[in-house]
């Protein structure tokens, strides 16, 4: 039987040890790498959706279609070029089957300062990303019963400005983040015509536009508990605002018509798309419950798994929203 003792030096020594893992745990939401220090972090998961019966969705005859599943690939990496400065990336890639629409959905690269550290009242972190989204061109169809996506790109690049502020309290760690998006309009897009007549008069069956400059605005706060040296609990709630798109005008140069006739009706037809889609009213606002359990296999690896649940509020030409969007997976964690 143990001593009085030797339980209270072994209760310490799990406390202590518990106390120090936890601001270096890598699903600590203020982890920042030290000095010369590489964390790589990569996921996989699947999501289950079923879209919503709003007037977009019924106009394409997808009102609670169900796509399951969704594998979702995730990938961070970052190197601490100080103790207070680090180089990070964040990228994604989605597949999914149902609707035939794949790719990059998350593409950014960029520096974090912490500008208050450990021994004040509150961290703070300031970081600034590229958004990487025009790496490749937004592809899709238009047809009769509106716009298919065939990837996730939106084809324009931009500038993330953001915080993340918050305490560790020995095994306990509450952090939020305010973070802004602003993109640039540009005409990195490949939209083919699947409408044969409108084919024709435009003399293209694919033509790009040139779209208007966007904005997005996330918020949220997590929260992470570090039951001992090995095993840690995280959730957390995310509020992301994804303003409506637009087109300023056709960027291809088009068939020019002999027939004046002819010439009059395409003016007419691409005066008659640009007002329909001056602002497309395809914004959504989501909001996402989030949850997560690691284990520790060393102190510089560690498995995690993942979940979360998201509520959304579609505008009406928003084909994004959903009655169901859950996902979850795991991810595995690594320093050198």
């Amino acid at each position: 039987m143990k001593s009085p003792l030797v339980s209270l030096i072994a209760l310490t020594a799990s406390v202590v040890s518990a106390t120090a893992f936890a601001a270096s745990n890598m699903e600590n939401p203020l982890y920042m790498p030290k000095n010369r220090e590489v964390y790589l972090k990569t996921g996989a998961a699947f999501m289950y959706k079923k879209a919503d019966s709003t007037e977009a969705t019924r106009k394409k005859h997808m009102d609670g279609d169900v796509e399951n599943p969704i594998w979702r690939f995730a990938g961070d990496i970052g190197y601490g070029i100080t103790d207070r400065l680090d180089i990070h990336g964040h990228f994604g890639y989605t597949h999914d089957e149902d609707i035939s629409r794949q790719g990059m959905h998350r593409g950014r690269i960029g520096l974090m300062y912490r500008a208050l550290t450990e021994d004040k009242p509150l961290v703070l972190d300031l970081y600034v990303d590229s958004y990487l989204s025009g790496v490749s061109p937004m592809k899709g169809t238009y047809k009769l019963d509106g716009f298919k996506f065939d990837n996730y790109a939106n084809g324009r690049y931009g500038i993330i400005a953001g915080t993340r502020f918050g305490k560790t309290w020995d095994k306990f760690t509450l952090a939020a983040h305010v973070e802004y998006l602003q993109t640039f309009g540009n005409h990195n897009n490949k939209i083919g015509i699947g409408i044969p007549a409108l084919a024709n008069l435009f003399g293209k069956d694919e033509i790009s536009v040139n779209l208007k400059s966007t904005h997005e605005t996330v918020a949220g706060f997590d929260a992470m508990y570090q039951m001992n040296s090995k095993w840690s609990f995280g959730g957390g709630f995310e509020y992301i605002e994804h303003t409506d798109n637009g087109v300023k005008s056709i960027h291809t140069k088009l068939k020019k018509h002999t027939i004046p006739a002819y010439q009059y009706a395409q003016q007419q037809k691409v005066e008659e798309l640009l007002a329909a889609t001056k602002n497309m009213k395809d914004g959504w606002d989501e909001y996402v419950l989030k949850a997560n359990v690691a284990y520790s296999i060393s102190d510089d690896m560690q498995i995690a798994m993942f979940a979360e649940y998201t509520f959304d509020d579609s505008h009406s030409g928003s084909q994004n929203g959903t009655d169901i969007k859950a996902e979850a997976g795991f991810r595995f964690n690594a320093r050198f």
